[in-house]
């Protein structure tokens, strides 16, 4: 299993880019628009975090990865057999590849296919 996007949602988004810089020696990019404005680092294992401001008024602070897997369509259909609530279906962003979240127990699970 692989984390190929971890995502954190805060209203702190420069200060969090900041500590995370100072404490684990990597560099954020400028906003991205396909990624809701995020600024992404690089994971050495190949996947990447970003750090975005909430994108509505009802989006709370959130730290949700985002698991590499090869055929979403089968992961999503195993996540809603497992009882998991859909939250955003399967939804290609153009040059990052597509992603799907689900709820369960109260947790968000993010899930990516490049």
């Amino acid at each position: 299993m692989q984390v190929q996007y971890l995502e954190i949602v805060t209203k702190s988004v420069n200060e969090t880019c900041e500590v995370l810089s100072e404490s684990h020696d990597v560099e954020f990019s400028k906003p991205i628009p396909e990624l809701g404005n995020a600024r992404t680092a690089l994971l050495k294992d190949g996947g990447r975090i970003g750090v975005r401001a909430p994108m509505r008024d009802t989006e709370t602070p959130v730290v949700r990865p985002y698991i590499l897997v090869d055929d979403i369509e089968a992961a999503v259909k195993a996540a809603e057999q497992g009882g998991a609530q859909i939250a955003i279906p399967p939804m290609n962003i153009p040059g990052q590849g597509t992603f799907s979240i689900y709820i369960l127990g109260g947790i968000e699970h993010g899930l990516w296919q490049l």
